[in-house]
């Protein structure tokens, strides 16, 4: 699924719009709704955008063996 789909229920599930989430990471409306059109986002903003949701983002690389290589830190 793609970023903006996931961003999409995100604001439904945390009772927010997406522009409400964009103004809490301090961007305008509308240049939050350009780069959720995009699906352009680091991992840092995905993180940021979990902690104004009060969320949680787990981002790893899961090998075979089991073992995590977590992205962003």
């Amino acid at each position: 699924m793609r970023i903006d789909k996931q961003l999409k229920i995100l604001a439904v599930k945390s009772d927010a719009t997406l522009a409400e989430i964009g103004r809490r990471l301090d961007k305008s409306p509308q240049s939050f709704s350009q780069k959720c059109k995009r699906n352009n986002f680091t991992v840092a903003e995905l993180q940021d955008i979990a902690m104004v949701t009060g969320c949680k983002l787990e981002c790893a690389f899961v090998l075979p063996d089991g073992e995590r290589i977590e992205l962003g830190d």
